[in-house]
């Protein structure tokens, strides 16, 4: 879900499973003919933007989002929640998203725990701005359940010969995914428990003995342990910019929309801080 190249078009997509992966992660493929236009692999981080049509609101076919927002107002134009392409079958035209699910709380996660085989939904995208380098001499990645997809998309792109640390925090053992990655990747399972999201993940960071050698780095998931984890990275460990993939999600305490409206500041002052301390 990191910011890359632009979202264009609006695609349906079809329903064709659900599957619970975890207690709090729901996996939605969709297929259909409408996908026959859709192309993703460049990269492991792919986001859609799903649009979810108001409550009593039904759109003419064929869906148009531009003749949407021209003709009706804007408390009827679809609301938007970006997710990470977990996998995408070119062959199948089957596009696999992963939801993490908390009651009725939010807006695609209570979608995902309802939706059935054949129902259909708009999204736009792909976008995306990150695959592992396969010449990097190791890989970091940390994330908590949002970066998850991507995570696990990156680690079935590396070589077969590629060292990698990764650091996943989840609620609890129960979360745990198997994930298929090079014999030479260390998978970290982080248990949050009661305590703030990405405190496990900040301190595992900071802990690592960095191998020798440059690493490509991937870090996404909630806003503040994000923000941390790039100070660290940056100021204490001296990394270039240009070899972190980093990026707040979602941001504890926010809607997605409120942190969108905000998330271009926040990032603004982020870089101004870096700035000093670099400079200090």
């Amino acid at each position: 879900m990191a910011e890359g190249r632009p979202v264009r078009r609006a695609t349906r997509g079809e329903v064709v499973r659900v599957e619970r992966l975890t207690p709090h992660m729901i996996r939605v493929v969709l297929g259909g003919d409408g996908l026959a236009g859709f192309e993703a692999g460049e990269f492991t981080d792919h986001y859609v933007k799903l649009l979810f049509p108001p409550a009593g609101v039904a759109y003419p076919e064929p869906f148009d989002l531009a003749a949407v927002q021209r003709d009706l107002p804007r408390e009827q134009w679809p609301t938007t929640r970006t997710y990470t392409v977990r996998a995408w079958d070119p062959v199948a035209r089957e596009l696999t998203l992963d939801f993490v699910h908390h009651g009725d709380s939010g807006l695609a996660g209570p979608w995902a725990a309802r939706v059935r085989p054949g129902d259909e939904i708009h999204f736009l995208g792909p976008g995306g701005a990150y695959a592992p380098d396969p010449e990097a001499g190791w890989h970091l990645m940390a994330g908590d359940e949002s970066a998850l997809p991507a995570i696990a998309a990156a680690l079935e792109r590396l070589p077969a010969t590629a060292r990698a640390h990764v650091f996943l925090e989840v609620a609890g053992p129960e979360e745990e995914q198997p994930l298929n990655h090079p014999a030479d990747a260390e998978i970290v399972w982080l248990h949050r428990g009661d305590a703030p999201v990405g405190e496990a993940l900040v301190a595992a960071v900071r802990a690592l003995d960095f191998p020798e050698g440059e690493p490509h780095v991937f870090v996404h998931g909630e806003a503040g342990f994000v923000r941390d984890l790039r100070r660290h990275l940056r100021a204490e460990r001296g990394l270039p910019l240009s070899r972190l993939s980093i990026s707040g999600y979602w941001r504890a305490g926010r809607d997605d929309e409120s942190w969108r409206a905000t998330k271009k500041e926040w990032n603004r002052r982020i870089e101004e801080e870096e700035t000093a301390l670099l400079s200090a």
